[in-house]
């Protein structure tokens, strides 16, 4: 497939907003504003996926010396250390119709190889039960059950150290 991947700009506000809308359900998606402040805060760890013109998917998360997500971090961007030992991951997404295609892995190991480049000591996430095999074959551990309590769902904590 051929897509490219680069830096989130200010105007994709609304192109990210919306793909977050379509991969995740409201109890769980950020909203415009809670992208306005990450494009804000964290643009330099925040990649969009693009085809034609077209944003189909996106990674980003804040940088921080925490090893685990906590439920502050998605709302408040003052959670973020530009030089922090880990790199967070607050969503992995990719539009429906483009799933399967190999591009949330090459955006995953997009901020994979941008956090070591960094100096960073790994990255961290939370995800639910069903994508942690997915996760670790990227080289994540599972920490078990995460306190987050995001959305209302079960969350493991995730780390991958360099």
């Amino acid at each position: 497939m051929d897509y490219q991947i680069r830096t989130v700009r200010k105007t994709d506000l609304d192109d990210v907003t919306a793909v977050e809308a379509a991969c995740f359900p409201a109890a769980e998606a950020a909203g415009r504003s809670s992208f306005e402040q990450r494009i804000g805060a964290f643009p330099d760890s925040f990649f969009v996926a693009e085809k034609d013109g077209k944003i189909i998917g996106f990674i980003n998360g804040c940088v921080t010396d925490q090893k685990v997500i906590c439920d502050e971090m998605f709302a408040d961007s003052s959670y973020h250390k530009p030089d922090g030992a880990y790199q967070s991951i607050f969503g992995l997404d990719v539009m429906p119709e483009y799933r399967q295609q190999g591009i949330a892995a090459g955006l995953m190991n997009y901020l994979i190889e941008d956090a070591r480049k960094k100096g960073r000591k790994g990255l961290i996430l939370t995800c639910k039960d069903r994508l942690i095999h997915y996760y670790e074959k990227f080289g994540y551990e599972n920490m078990g059950i995460s306190g987050s309590t995001h959305g209302g769902a079960v969350w493991y904590d995730m780390i991958l150290e360099f």
